[in-house]
């Protein structure tokens, strides 16, 4: 099984960075300095966003023997006797928010929210305690 962000939202996000670039150099022409470093700044964020969602795809992959996860530092691969799998509950700007959180034997806290998942975190939750209970192919 395999989670990823969702190919529109990367889309969404590669169209606002092409609409923040075409306006940044539309700023730099017209010397608005304050606008240009602002706009600047916006379309750096936007390009990394979009890069870290194309990049990282899959984002996490699991099977009976275990989990990967991709970063930008390279693939991580545990066991699931290496790893305790949970589902953290925050609450942000008034509304309760979900998160999986993958906690490793190597002290490395992963937290996943649904936007690098492309799902509901309670599902992939799910998923992960049904897949760590079957054992795994000979």
């Amino acid at each position: 099984m395999t989670w990823a962000p969702k190919p529109g939202l990367v889309a969404v996000g590669w169209a606002l960075t092409a609409a923040a670039g075409g306006s940044l150099i539309w700023f730099v022409s017209s010397g608005d300095r304050p606008g240009t470093v602002l706009l600047a700044v916006t379309t750096v964020a936007l390009l990394a966003a979009s890069l870290h969602g194309t990049a990282l795809r899959p984002r996490l992959r699991a099977d009976a023997g275990g989990v990967r996860l991709r970063g930008l530092g390279g693939t991580r691969s545990y066991t699931w006797s290496q790893l305790d799998v949970r589902l953290g509950r925050t609450r942000r700007y008034g509304r309760d928010v979900e998160a999986l959180e993958l906690d490793a034997d190597d002290d490395r806290l992963h937290v996943l929210g649904w936007t690098e998942l492309g799902t509901d975190p309670h599902e992939v939750h799910e998923a992960l305690l049904r897949l760590r209970q079957r054992p795994p192919a000979s």
